[in-house]
């Protein structure tokens, strides 16, 4: 029975899970729920696979759509009595480890960041500056807390706790999720380490339990299914608007809006070296 399963052909569907989580464009689209629930349906449409893989590389982003992402894939996973393989090509830190947890085992390279587990909430405050080039800050409000972190305004003690508070709560979650998805993969008596939004490489993150093993899509499929095994990636098509946009927009228009997102996605991806 063994050797006739390793000995057929399997097709294994595949979905890239790839950039910053919760971010949009006009070029381009961030990873969503609703942006991709549709390419998640298909990737569970294939009744016949014994398996469904999918390849990450992501810094992170949304919390709330990490969690819609990975809760949907999950629940598609149970529905169809699917196993799920995470490959991580340079990332997978933050919501992206959040989306890599939604498989049942991950696969990283010996070079793949991974971890990050924790909340960050960057920002800038401004309030030097107006006053240095004479400008007065106006707002009204009703609510005390409206203006919450107004970075025009000095920063409230108050304030800052109120965010610790909130960050408190999702970093929580997080982990409990975590510990949930991993168990006891998951090196003993090494919460605080494991828990603390380090991230780590390669086969530092595997003796952690964060990650199964070092290896790439193709070989580990292979071992798995055997080697007729087939790859069927799960793509999503252009819209006609993103078409006609690419195609008919200015080049300097073009230009200048890649140019902002790239900029958006580079904080998110420089914090690991990339």
């Amino acid at each position: 029975m063994f050797k006739f399963f390793f000995n057929r052909t399997h097709t294994i569907p595949t979905l890239r899970l790839s950039g910053v989580i919760g971010q949009t464009g006009i070029l381009r689209s961030g990873l969503t729920l609703q942006g991709i629930n549709k390419l998640i349906d298909k990737l569970f449409s294939d009744k016949k696979s014994p398996a469904i893989a999918l390849v990450i590389n992501s810094p992170g982003g949304s919390p709330a759509q990490s969690s819609l992402i990975a809760d949907s894939i999950i629940l598609k996973a149970k529905k169809n009595k699917k196993k799920v393989i995470a490959f991580v090509e340079d990332v997978a830190a933050s919501g992206g480890y959040w989306l890599a947890c939604a498989a049942d085992e991950i696969y990283i390279d010996q070079n793949s960041i991974i971890g990050s587990i924790g909340v960050i909430s960057p920002g800038f405050g401004f309030v030097n500056l107006l006053k240095k080039i004479g400008i007065e800050r106006r707002i009204y409000t009703s609510g005390k807390s409206k203006s919450f972190l107004d970075p025009f305004k000095q920063e409230k003690p108050e304030d800052i706790k109120k965010l610790k508070d909130i960050q408190e709560q999702i970093h929580e979650n997080f982990i409990n999720y975590v510990k949930a998805r991993r168990g006891l993969r998951l090196k003993k008596n090494k919460d605080k380490e494991i828990f603390s939004g380090l991230f780590w490489v390669g086969q530092k993150a595997v003796e952690l339990g964060l990650a199964d093993g070092t290896g790439h899509l193709n070989e580990v499929l292979k071992n798995k299914f055997g080697k007729k095994v087939k790859i069927k990636m799960i793509e999503p098509k252009k819209s006609f608007i993103q078409r006609k946009l690419s195609s008919n927009l200015p080049s300097s228009l073009i230009d200048s809006n890649q140019l902002i997102e790239h900029l958006e996605e580079k904080a998110y991806w420089s914090r690991y070296g990339l």
